[in-house]
């Protein structure tokens, strides 16, 4: 039983999810959060992991702690992104269940689902097919995770759950142009061309792909709804369930920014995969729906990104 002064440990606490979620649960007056960054906890260190769990006694585990880009990042350092989030989630995945601890709960990606699957994706779809090429090896050390949270639930019955977030973005959002996922990435884009007299904005792909978005803060909630409740089921979607295309989103960020320039897609760079929407219907049975629609989640977004510009600029991943 979660309680508001239960000792929970947020993994990834100074990232966009980590972060969205410490709010949330400090807003709904949970007392006990645990957060160590990355220079005093090192997650690919298993000793570590152990001795910190054996320090703190945390009661409950929100890992949202993992190595994250884009298609570029992706491509360029397929080994990093394999073993690095092997290495943090099994560390605190079987750190938690040798602790003892009851609840656990595992953040993904709908990078999981086979490229070619079916839409809306359902949470069965996945290991029936091939992966996306661009970013296969984020979605293979994800799927060990929740496999092996599923394998805990069942072999120890402890509740521990996965869910799968959609394309997720909001406050303290990675907008390095050359790590950063497509929306933050449009935003820095827009705005920086906006600056300068309007220049037109050269963008990846056909902009034909279909994508899901998701604010970070709604994910957040999702997560605090299965701290707070004993979800039946060990995977689930976490979505708003409606998509657009990359062309309808750029041309929202447009709006949003006031960039008055034209937009030039270069049709020469990879779409990646050709839609991805979630059916969320499961989150949807056991109670849980997102609130925030999409464009007046890029408008909060923006604002937050001209408040932090300067720091934002000074990011080098």
């Amino acid at each position: 039983m979660i309680k508001k002064d239960t000792k929970i440990y947020i993994a990834g606490h100074r990232g966009m999810v980590g972060s969205a979620v410490w709010r949330a649960l400090e807003k709904k007056g949970y007392t006990s959060l645990i957060g160590k960054s990355s220079e005093d906890l090192d997650l690919k260190n298993q000793i570590a992991v152990v001795k910190f769990l054996e320090t703190e006694k945390p009661e409950a585990i929100i890992d949202a702690a993992a190595r994250v880009g884009g298609i570029l990042a992706n491509n360029n350092f397929p080994y990093q992104f394999l073993m690095e989030n092997m290495q943090i989630q099994n560390n605190l995945i079987d750190s938690a269940l040798k602790a003892g601890i009851d609840k656990f709960i595992f953040l993904g990606s709908s990078c999981i689902y086979p490229k070619l699957a079916a839409q809306p994706l359902k949470e069965e779809y996945l290991l029936t097919d091939a992966l996306e090429p661009t970013n296969e090896w984020y979605a293979i050390a994800k799927i060990t995770g929740v496999k092996a949270c599923q394998a805990i639930r069942k072999q120890f019955n402890k509740d521990y759950v996965s869910l799968m977030p959609t394309n997720l973005y909001g406050y303290f959002d990675n907008f390095d142009l050359q790590t950063s996922h497509v929306l933050p990435a449009m935003i820095r884009k827009f705005h920086e061309a906006k600056l300068n007299n309007n220049e037109p904005v050269k963008l990846w792909g056909s902009g034909t792909p279909m994508r899901e978005f998701l604010f970070v803060d709604d994910m957040a909630e999702a997560v605090v709804y299965a701290l707070e409740n004993n979800l039946p089921e060990y995977i689930y979607n976490v979505g708003s369930g409606k998509d657009i295309t990359i062309r309808e989103l750029a041309e929202t960020i447009q709006r949003v920014t006031g960039h008055e320039g034209n937009i030039v897609w270069d049709s020469e760079k990879p779409d990646g995969t050709p839609r991805k929407l979630m059916d969320v219907s499961k989150m949807a049975a056991v109670g849980w729906k997102y609130s925030t629609e999409l464009k007046e989640g890029i408008e909060k977004t923006y604002q937050w990104f001209l408040k932090n510009i300067e720091n934002i600029k000074q990011v080098k991943m």
